[in-house]
Order: C-alpha cells, then sequence, then structure tokens
C-alpha cells in the first residue's frame, strides 16, 4: 500500500550541494531535500524531473542523513536525460523531486547476509547493508564490475562489511569473472541466512539461480521501467509469484525466488530503439550548435 502522507514533493530548491564522478558516467548527488530525508528508509527511491520538459527519471535513495536535511543520489548516463542530469554543476536545482517511494526493505537481525551487487546496484544496496550491519547483522559483500574503473562507493561498503570481494568481468581487480562465482563460493563455506542481490537484471537472475541450490532466502531491488512512480501507469508491472506487482508500490524489494526474470528482461528491451533515437537527435544538436 502507498501511504500517500509519507510522499513529499520538493519543487525549486532542491539544490545540488555536492557532486563527485565516482566511474565513467556514474555521478553522485548530494541533493538538499529535507521532507524527503526527513521519511527516507532503506529501499526508497525517488523521482526527479531535472526540467519542465525533462523525462520523469527514478533513482534510489543511496543514503540520507536527516538532521543535515540532505539525499545522496546515485545516476549513471546511459540516456538523454540522465547524460544530462549528469552535466548539471553543484548549485543548480532539480525543478522537483518525489518521494521517498516504494516500500522499504525490512531491516531484521538475522545473523550472516551476503549483499551481492553488480555495476551501479552498489547505490540501492550500500543504504540496506549499513542498516543491516547497524542491527548487528555480519554483512559479506560481493561487488562486481566490468572493469576496475567501474567500481563504485568501495569505501562505503567496506565501512560497513565484515567481508568484502571485488570480481570484474577484464580481471583488471578481484576476481576475474562474475560475481556469481565468488556468492557460490562464500555459500558452499559458511551458513547464510540471506542474499540480497542488486543489479542488472540477469546478474540477479543468476544470483537468484546459486542462492536457490543452497536453499538460501533470497531478495532482489528490481529496476523496472517506471513512469509515474505512483501505481497509476502500471509500465513497472512484474510477475513475481505468478501475480502482476507494480515495482513503483510493493517493490522495488521482492523474493526473488518468486520473480519471472525471462519476463522482466524482454520489458526492459521496449524502448530501447526510442531512447537511443533520443540520444542520437540530442548529439546531433549539439554538433549543430558547435558549428553555428
Amino acid at each position: 500500500m502507498l501511504f500517500l502522507e509519507n510522499i513529499k514533493l520538493e519543487e525549486n530548491v532542491v539544490k545540488i550541494i555536492d557532486k563527485k564522478q565516482l566511474a565513467p558516467a556514474i555521478v553522485k548527488f548530494l541533493v538538499e531535500a529535507p521532507l524527503i530525508a526527513k521519511k527516507a528508509q532503506p529501499g526508497h527511491f525517488i523521482i526527479l524531473r531535472y526540467q519542465e520538459n525533462g523525462e520523469r527519471i527514478p533513482l534510489t535513495i543511496a543514503d540520507f542523513d536527516r538532521e543535515k536535511g540532505t539525499i545522496t543520489l546515485v545516476c549513471q548516463g546511459i540516456g538523454k536525460s540522465t547524460e544530462e542530469i549528469n552535466q548539471l554543476p553543484i548549485g543548480a536545482s532539480f525543478l522537483d523531486l518525489l518521494g521517498p517511494l516504494g516500500q522499504p526493505y525490512p531491516i531484521k537481525k538475522l545473523g550472516t547476509v551476503v549483499c551481492v551487487a553488480g555495476g551501479l546496484g552498489v547505490a540501492p544496496l550500500y543504504p540496506k547493508a549499513k542498516a543491516l550491519h547497524e542491527a548487528g547483522n555480519k554483512v559479506i559483500s560481493l561487488i562486481g564490475a566490468q572493469r576496475k574503473e567501474m567500481l563504485i562507493m568501495t569505501e562505503e561498503m567496506a565501512a560497513v562489511s565484515a567481508e568484502l570481494q571485488f570480481s570484474t568481468d577484464d580481471g583488471s581487480f578481484g576476481y576475474h569473472g562474475f560475481i556469481t562465482d565468488p556468492l557460490r563460493a562464500v555459500l558452499t563455506r559458511e551458513k547464510v541466512d540471506e542474499v540480497v542481490a542488486v543489479g542488472p537484471v540477469p546478474m540477479m537472475a543468476s544470483a537468484v539461480k546459486v542462492a536457490k541450490e543452497f536453499q538460501v532466502p533470497v531478495v532482489v531491488s528490481l529496476n523496472a521501467l517506471m513512469v509515474d512512480g505512483t501505481g497509476m501507469c502500471g509500465g513497472c508491472r512484474v510477475t513475481v509469484g505468478g501475480e502482476t506487482k507494480f515495482c513503483c508500490v510493493d517493490g522495488p524489494t521482492f523474493d526473488g525466488a518468486a520473480v519471472d526474470f525471462k519476463e522482466l528482461m524482454m520489458r526492459q528491451r521496449y524502448y530501447r530503439d526510442q531512447e537511443q533515437e533520443a540520444v542520437h537527435c540530442c548529439k546531433s544538436c549539439k554538433l549543430e550548435e558547435v558549428g553555428k
């Protein structure tokens, strides 16, 4: 259920007070949003609009500080809108933020929890790992990326983890291969009470498969395509346990063993052609401006 009294719309005063490049095309923003920071919990996200005609972009709340009234957002420039967002300077303001949205990840003292992230998945995983650590759990974190320079938030994850392992697809840092191999090794050597996996859909599907082999409960944070973020459009629907769920109001955290990943992967490709066309048009316009 969506509790509207907890959702705040911050307008015109959503100032960027700090900005840091984490990796190629990945930027971390520290944003002034006291109303959202007051209600934020691990697992929540926001919908961002950076200009009047801009897209509504869902971004996970990667961290929050209630006293300072700030939230941390991490954005990867993979399309027209996200590339433009990442170009905004310190001191600029977003048009508005809506949040916190979604259902929070339930924090419990479980025992040993393995937190698995692929690529940008570290950003939504961090607040969960941090809260699990503070609740007294032993947190084992496994982070994977295509190459060393794409690994992000490693210091933050190290601070909340009893053990931290890395993997890269090209072998430039840590284990050479996919992060699911270190996951299998950890599950083989010790008793684990839960696996939390966040990242690209194929990586989460693989992590769920491994966890199921060892009969370990597994939670995933789904990144389905989203428009309004409040359950009205149905664009982010996924099938979980044979039932239709909306990522924006029922998730984004779900029982990974019950998710229909095959359907989700197909839906993620629906608007790829339109996005590529938008990026192409944007770059063409910039070239025309340079040529004038």
